[in-house]
């Protein structure tokens, strides 16, 4: 029976990535998922854990995920210990220790100048705090454990936590017209989905390590997603267009940063569901 340990327990993936070993592996599976008890960037802790549970594949789902908080000066150190010298430190304990690495990494690697979607060797070049960071953290992984798998995935969303799709629901339920930007351009990824991704490839007859793209088919903006949110979520609530400059963050975001889903797809026979499928799964999962 596999071990798997699942870091970044409080997290959209993490928690989904539960629910779906419960759902189709209970006799194939056992798991942790340590949320608050186990901060990553403790490397004694962590080595202790790992020592402990034993496990034959690490999932990493920790991240510092707040985009804009990240460019704050005083998040640097926080963002940088989580996003890249944690990841790194446990996959190369993980090569030390004959334990399979997998990490979860973010289209923000790219600027996205683009009118074509990514694929796994486009330039990287991130605009971001955070996609510095989560940068960083591929490097370093690689560098010290080239064994290990990483995923990039974009516009994550779920059940759980906070996303934009339980941002679009809550706001439908206060407000009577909101502004959605429709110049940044996507694939939404739900983190359903991209967990099964995941546990496909941990029962793939053998290990092909490298850097692999996964997020749901099909490029839309974030205004298009805002619209067929209302549109399945029967709200009357008037969304409107919007251009970036008129909606200022802290952080830049890609422009366009859809991905290329090829080599995933020829490397582990995995066919990604259509964004606005996945979309009605989640939805009828929510109370709204």
């Amino acid at each position: 029976m596999l071990k798997i340990l699942i870091l970044g327990g409080n997290g959209q993936l993490a928690q989904c990535s539960v629910d779906i070993i419960k759902e189709k592996y209970t006799s194939q599976i056992i798991f942790k998922s340590p949320s608050s008890e186990l901060d990553i960037t403790d490397e004694e802790s962590v080595q202790d854990y790992l020592s402990l549970f034993k496990p034959d594949y690490i999932i990493n789902c920790a991240a510092y995920t707040a985009v804009d908080a990240a460019e704050n000066p005083d998040q640097l150190e926080k963002v940088y210990a989580i996003n890249a010298y944690a990841p790194a430190k446990i996959a190369e304990y993980a090569k030390k220790k004959g334990i399979h690495f997998i990490h979860i990494s973010t289209d923000y690697v790219f600027n996205g100048d683009t009118e074509i979607p990514y694929d796994e060797d486009s330039w990287t070049d991130p605009t971001s705090v955070y996609g510095k960071s989560k940068l960083l953290g591929e490097e370093l992984i690689m560098e010290s454990n080239h064994q290990s798998i990483i995923i990039r995935t974009s516009w994550v969303y779920s059940e759980y936590g906070k996303n934009f799709v339980k941002t679009m629901l809550r706001l439908f339920s206060e407000k009577d017209e909101i502004s959605v930007v429709d110049d940044q351009f996507g694939q939404p990824t739900y983190a359903k989905d991209l967990a099964e991704c995941i546990l496909l490839i941990v029962h793939y007859p053998f290990w092909q390590p490298g850097i692999y793209n996964y997020s749901n088919s099909g490029e839309i903006s974030w205004y298009e997603f805002a619209i067929a949110i209302k549109s399945i979520a029967h709200s009357k609530i008037k969304i409107n267009p919007i251009s970036t400059d008129l909606y200022p963050t802290l952080a830049k975001r890609p422009k366009r940063s859809s991905l290329c889903l090829d080599k995933i797809e020829q490397k582990f026979g995995i066919q990604s569901p259509f964004w606005e499928e996945s979309l009605v799964k989640c939805l009828s999962n929510l109370d709204f």
